[in-house]
């Protein structure tokens, strides 16, 4: 890992080197602190595969915060309703799709139990709690005193302290950088009268927003655990949902004892004798016979991985900078990273609420998989990005020639929400939306740009080719315009339009037009001819849409800019340039009405409904325009929150957190330090002493 951080820095340009002392000290400043549990957000230790969500006492004693994984997921029994028995049985439903039948993954009304099957299996699952037994009646954490706590970014290491009946515990929580494990150090004269820890297991439930607990305590029969104490320091705990088991394993210095469950539940307890320290690791894993590592492993792991983060790759310091504003950037760059490590650098695409609670049954979008996942190459952690990328479209192949082939297409159509297996969960809006499918072109130049090689150029030409030729297949030749048409039926970005009449919207013929031009660039770098079909569609596009001077959200929508109802959710004409670099074919953006529509979404724009990622991108097209004060509001936009913790806020329409807003910030700033092609170099405001180190430009 740490020869591949090397490349990635030898790859970028270096605006002004900020030492690793110079980093550990910006980081450590904004290292989290708090003194008691938040019921919205844990504190966290993880590795992007795996995280502990611990509340107050370092563990997850009053506030049932997760511990999810990438692996931890599990299926409800199929129903049993005749003729809906298994996922072969669905049938989708089928659409006027330019005068031929197209069938889409929809809920079909005539099959509704299998199709709600299908939407909420399979659900990420909350592998356990850890928390103290007091061993007294009813504690609450009103019954602590001095509670403080603090998450020291720089090492991963999470120290927790209270007093409980006169007498001090302190906490230690760490986790392993390379497996699923959580390491756990109390001090405490406690242990040796009564306190100890719980390991409780919840069932999984069925809610589309599991926020911000995820599971159920209360469907104890519906599952089983069965303890088996191994050693008078290990125990084992084999949990079972339905037809998922994963075992609990635990490992604790010194003798002690699990015992339980507690009647009606599944909880266990384990003490130890005659000790005032616990030190205690526990593992959790699909299968059994794991050999754990130990503690003083963990904890050295943890620090060496987490000072390698932050030595390397791209940094922004902006603490020279006398202003509560810059300040408040630094924070949230500096925990979004720590944040996205933990949460998003996974082997899967990263879902929206990371791994920390469930939103959307915990399965991930591959639309948002761009803001998720870019800015582990945006800062230089490619080892990081390369755990998801580009292996999971590869993985997901071949169900994305299926779903292509079954609606008439060439190529290969990717899914919008969906889960390890690649498959579309049912919906209307899951279905025809469009925007994922150039993602893959995005991915790709931008690893180019870092290592312009015939080994990058290799990993990503089948997944370019195949997505380039659905492309150029979906697109619909208009014989009375003599135009390539996007739609109908289609949703565009904001998701809100009526999909019948929402044709060559703005954003997505962009978008149509940067894929091809970089699938044709891949061939042509490696000296092999670029399919007609892919320049054909490319170079006869429709025009984007202007509506009064400004780019509409698509061709011919009514009431642009005086109707509510369509002005409003994600304005995505911004990112035609800020997300999107100019376009390098065709016709040349107009920078008159690029002005026009960034001045109309400032002035009319409902912006308070707006959320997530909206800010970052209109904060990257005021960079493009030369705005450099009103990306810098945009982003600090009071709509635009991040907690106490640094978790970015989600509003009313998502759960907290919301990590695209996270990400995307981290975006917007490189943009920042690093400018972009034709305008390479930082882009502060007036009077900002910033250092910089580690960016290439964005495209």
């Amino acid at each position: 890992m740490h020869v591949l951080y090397v490349l990635v820095a030898l790859s970028s340009v270096v605006e002004g080197a900020v030492t690793v002392s110079q980093r550990r000290k910006v980081v450590q400043s904004f290292n989290v602190r708090r003194n008691a549990s938040s019921n919205s957000t844990p504190l966290q230790v993880g590795n992007g595969n795996f995280a502990f969500g611990a509340d107050v006492t370092g563990l997850q004693t009053f506030k049932p915060y997760g511990i999810l994984s990438t692996w931890g997921w599990h299926n409800f029994s199929l129903p049993t309703t005749p003729g809906q028995t298994s996922m072969e049985d669905y049938t989708g439903m089928q659409w006027w799709t330019h005068d031929r039948l197209v069938t889409y993954a929809q809920p079909n009304p005539a099959q509704n139990d299998i199709s709600s099957w299908l939407i909420q299996n399979p659900q990420r699952t909350n592998l356990a709690n850890i928390g103290f037994a007091f061993g007294a009646g009813n504690v609450t954490e009103d019954d602590l005193q001095q509670k403080t706590q603090e998450l020291d970014m720089w090492s991963g290491r999470l120290s927790s302290s209270f007093v409980y009946n006169g007498s001090a515990v302190q906490v230690e929580t760490w986790a392993d950088p390379d497996s699923d494990t959580v390491a756990v150090i109390v001090e405490s004269e406690l242990l040796k009268s009564g306190l100890g820890l719980f390991f409780d297991f919840p069932y999984p439930d069925r809610n589309k927003f599991n926020a911000p607990f995820v599971g159920v305590w209360n469907a104890t029969s519906s599952h089983t655990t069965v303890l088996q104490q191994t050693s008078p320091n290990t125990a084992t705990i084999q949990h079972t949902l339905d037809k998922s088991t994963y075992i609990t394993n635990v490992a604790w210095v010194g003798r002690g004892t699990v015992s339980g469950p507690a009647k009606g539940t599944h909880r266990y307890f384990l003490k130890v004798e005659d000790s005032s320290k616990l030190q205690l690791t526990v593992s959790l894993s699909p299968e059994p016979g794991l050999k754990s590592p130990t503690l003083e492993t963990i904890v050295a792991a943890s620090r060496g991985w987490w000072e390698s983060f932050w030595s390397e790759g791209a940094f922004i310091d902006l603490t020279a900078v006398n202003s509560t504003e810059a300040a408040e950037l630094q924070r949230r760059i500096v925990i979004s990273l720590y944040l996205l490590a933990v949460n998003s650098a996974s082997s899967d695409p990263p879902q929206e609420s990371g791994l920390v609670n469930n939103g959307w049954y915990g399965k991930f979008h591959l639309e948002m998989n761009l803001w998720n996942s870019l800015p582990f190459a945006r800062w230089g952690h490619f080892p990081l990005l390369w755990r998801s990328l580009p292996g999971m479209y590869k993985r997901f192949l071949p169900s994305s020639f299926d779903r292509a082939r079954h609606q008439g297409y060439d190529g290969a159509r990717w899914s919008k929400m969906t889960d390890p297996t690649g498959r579309s969960a049912p919906g209307e809006i899951n279905s025809l939306i469009i925007w994922q499918q150039p993602h893959p072109m995005y991915f790709a130049e931008i690893e180019y740009r870092s290592f312009p090689n015939a080994t990058t150029l290799a990993r990503w030409d089948d997944i370019l080719t195949a997505t380039a030729d659905f492309m150029a297949s979906f697109a619909f030749f208009n014989k009375s315009t003599g135009v390539y048409d996007l739609g109908p039926p289609m949703y565009p970005v904001s998701e809100n339009t009526a999909p019948n009449v929402t044709i060559n919207p703005t954003f997505e013929l962009a978008y149509w037009r940067f894929g091809l031009d970089v699938a044709a660039r891949w061939k042509t770098r490696q000296n092999l001819a670029v399919p007609k079909t892919w320049t054909t569609v490319r170079d006869n596009l429709a025009p984007l849409p202007v509506v009064d001077g400004t780019y509409a959200v698509y061709e011919g929508i009514p009431g642009m800019w005086t109707d509510k109802a369509t002005t409003n959710d994600h304005p995505a004409m911004a990112g035609i340039y800020g997300l999107l670099p100019p376009p390098a074919s065709g016709t040349p953006l107009n920078l008159t009405v690029l002005r026009n529509t960034a001045a109309k979404i400032k002035q009319l724009w409902p912006l308070e409904e707006s959320y997530g990622w909206d800010f970052s991108m209109l904060a990257m097209n005021s960079l493009r325009l030369g705005d450099v004060d009103q990306a810098v509001a945009y982003l600090l936009h009071s709509v635009f929150q991040f907690d106490d913790a640094g978790y970015p806020v989600g509003g009313s329409r998502v759960p907290t957190p919301y990590f695209p807003n996270s990400a995307s910030l981290l975006l917007a700033t490189s943009m920042m330090a690093s400018g972009w092609d034709g305008d390479e170099g930082p882009h502060w405001p007036a009077g900002w002493k910033v250092d910089v180190e580690g960016f290439v430009p964005a495209l």
